[in-house]
């Protein structure tokens, strides 16, 4: 069997890695699988390094290209043009509504299980995801006949998020970041405040990653004008409130992303 770890580099999953390290969670991992789509925010990066250096296991790192720069490449068709990967939008106009999620499958699930049957052999693998306990809604079995989803921080250990966080300060790790693309319309109002302040060229290239994405689906025919923020403005006109969260990444079906 093949132990790997999909690699968020957020909290659940980074703690998840960590816990491996010091034998709380066995068997000890064959590698860690980080599917880098090119946009996480800089502290991801940074943090991920750190990993790097703390992890008696690899970090591997795959990638299929820069997500914003595929999201935002029209693609022609006969009738209509079209984007892919979709990116989970808020539209108004005559197309309204949230768009289509294929970012996480595209950018996020495939490379990482192709990375793994490359490497498998002839080996079952157990793919072990960083969902905590209060995201156990998340969970969903694997879709490949030789691959088995394992949740550790669900089954075995019962640990909701901040339990992750308490866990990371009581054995004197510094705090993960969220991990998440930095134009992702699933982030909270204070992870957009976060970014705003504290990683403010981080937060304008989501503000015109936005202006891009708006003006690829003008040119393929939308009928809607996409924004990043359910209010429906753009981004850096956005009045963000402090406390107004919405739990979005319970939404995004696969379980891969924030994590």
């Amino acid at each position: 069997m093949l132990n790997i770890i999909s690699l968020g580099a957020g909290v659940q999953s980074s703690t998840m890695a960590l816990m491996a390290a010091q034998g709380e969670i066995t068997p000890m991992p064959d590698c860690a699988i980080f599917a880098d789509t090119g946009d996480e925010p800089k502290r991801v990066y940074e943090w991920l390094t750190w990993l790097e250096g703390n992890l008696p296991f690899p970090i591997i790192r795959v990638s299929v290209g820069k997500l914003s720069i595929a999201a935002t490449t029209p693609h022609p068709s006969k009738n209509i043009g079209y984007l892919k990967p979709a990116i989970p939008v808020y539209f108004v106009g005559k197309d309204s509504g949230m768009g289509k999620r294929q970012c996480t499958m595209d950018f996020k699930i495939t490379p990482v299980l192709r990375y793994a049957n490359l490497i498998r052999g002839k080996q079952m693998v157990s793919q072990w995801l960083g969902i905590s306990f209060d995201e156990a809604h998340r969970m969903k079995p694997s879709r490949k006949p030789w691959c088995k989803n394992r949740y550790p921080l669900v089954i075995e250990r019962t640990m909701q998020r901040g339990q992750c966080l308490e866990w990371m300060k009581k054995n004197g790790y510094p705090e993960p970041p969220r991990s998440a693309c930095v134009y992702c319309p699933f982030h909270s109002d204070d992870e957009w405040i976060r970014l705003k302040t504290e990683e403010p060229k981080e937060f304008e290239k989501a503000v015109a990653f936005e202006r891009t994405y708006q003006a690829a689906a003008l040119e393929t025919g939308f009928k809607g004008v996409p924004f990043l923020h359910d209010d429906r403005k753009p981004l850096n006109e956005v009045e963000l409130i402090a406390g107004r969260n919405r739990n979005l990444f319970g939404n995004e079906c696969e379980g891969m992303c924030g994590v």
